[in-house]
């Protein structure tokens, strides 16, 4: 992207803090109700524009749409985009699975009285335990929402003049994460069709002359779940095959406008079972992607910049560290930011990382993870110690 010579070009990971007025419409599409659908997309379209123009004063320099557009969060929002899947209650059977589930792991077993408090909060809004089901072959049929999402952000665009935008897509990994497959029979075969039907939306969004973000939590976070009993060797095959299908939905998309995200959850809790970086940074580093971006400023991982001493991004790739937290209201300092941001600049060139977050402010269109003053006070932290960063390297 165009920025000022020698200057780290600084963006984030997509999901911002709803407005109020769009979450009342939200809020009746969750619970069922009736809305006036012509004030929702007046309102939506208003929502994103001014997303984009705080983002601009914040001083980001490639603006996403928010995810505004995504009425039930990051991921599963595809799966109301997918002929052959079907959301559907749970059964009783599968409501007591925990890998039914999206959510489930090691944390919780360990800390039940936390995720007991935990859930009552961020959960209160919960509808009844759906999970996808796939009933026939999979495509793409969701053209509508898509272009209606790329209109809205090009829209705002045009009225700053100033920065490039970028819409955040979910991965093969994490679209389907608990489906259960009443069409394939077969991981693989499903796997790879859904890459098929993903690359529809992928390349809509760089035809459309956007950059294109890949999320894939549930690479990293199945770990806690599936090791033990599985092994970690046996968990590194199960995300190689993923990995395949992703790069598959990559094919022929330019490695200019494509980002890479990974992040461990995005929820606030202990983590303490989390896979280390070093454990999948060579598989993370197998996407056809342009630039990688990763938490950085979580506790639990902020240690893990080391890695990158030995690992190292093909020629021409870039990393996009998180340097700002989603999960905390303290509004990070710029010096801090420009101390992490350094860190990588030093160890693979300035001219080779972006300034990012962790991870988006919204797990979920009504559950932000900071205040949505004190979001846009982080993004403007953000792009000021890039800017201190950026001037230490120039000398």
């Amino acid at each position: 992207m165009a920025t000022q010579e020698g200057r780290i070009p600084v963006s984030h990971i997509g999901s911002l803090v709803r407005p109020p007025a769009l979450i009342e419409f939200l809020e009746k599409e969750q619970r069922g109700e009736p809305y006036d659908r012509d004030a929702y997309d007046a309102c939506l379209t208003e929502s994103v524009a001014e997303a984009v123009r705080l983002q601009v004063e914040a001083g980001i320099d490639i603006v996403s749409d928010g995810e505004y557009g995504k009425s039930i969060n990051w991921a599963f929002y595809v799966q109301n985009r997918l002929n052959g899947v079907e959301r559907q209650p749970m059964t009783p059977e599968e409501a007591a699975d925990p890998m039914s589930h999206s959510i489930g792991g090691r944390d919780r077993e360990a800390f039940p009285e936390f995720y007991g408090e935990y859930d009552g909060r961020v959960l209160a809004n919960a509808l009844a335990p759906m999970r996808p089901v796939v009933t026939g072959p999979i495509s793409y049929g969701g053209q509508a929402e898509l272009q209606r999402d790329i209109a809205n952000l090009k829209s705002a665009l045009a009225a700053t003049g100033s920065v490039e935008g970028f819409l955040p897509v979910v991965a093969p990994a994490s679209a389907l994460p608990n489906a259960r497959d009443d069409h394939y029979g077969d991981e693989e075969t499903l796997l790879f069709a859904l890459a098929d039907a993903l690359h529809e939306e992928y390349a809509a969004i760089v035809d459309a002359g956007l950059h294109l973000q890949i999320d894939d939590a549930f690479l990293p976070f199945m770990y806690e779940r599936l090791v033990p009993p599985m092994t970690l060797a046996g968990y590194r095959d199960w995300a190689e095959l993923r990995i395949a299908a992703l790069n598959r939905a990559l094919e022929g998309l330019p490695l200019d406008r494509t980002r890479y995200h990974i992040c461990w959850g995005s929820w606030n809790g202990p983590h303490m079972f989390d896979v280390p970086m070093k454990d999948i940074v060579d598989i993370v580093l197998k996407v056809n992607a342009g630039t990688y971006a990763f938490e950085a400023a979580n506790p639990r991982h902020e240690h893990e910049w080391q890695v990158w001493k030995t690992a190292r991004p093909a020629e021409g790739r870039r990393l996009m560290p998180g340097l700002i937290a989603h999960s905390t209201n303290v509004v990070e300092h710029p010096e801090l930011v420009a101390e992490r941001l350094l860190r990588y600049a030093d160890l693979v060139g300035g001219e080779n990382v972006m300034a990012g977050t962790d991870c988006g402010f919204c797990q979920s269109p009504l559950a932000g993870r900071v205040h949505r003053s004190i979001m846009w006070a982080k993004l403007k932290a953000l792009s000021e110690g890039a800017a201190i960063a950026s001037a230490r390297l120039r000398g």
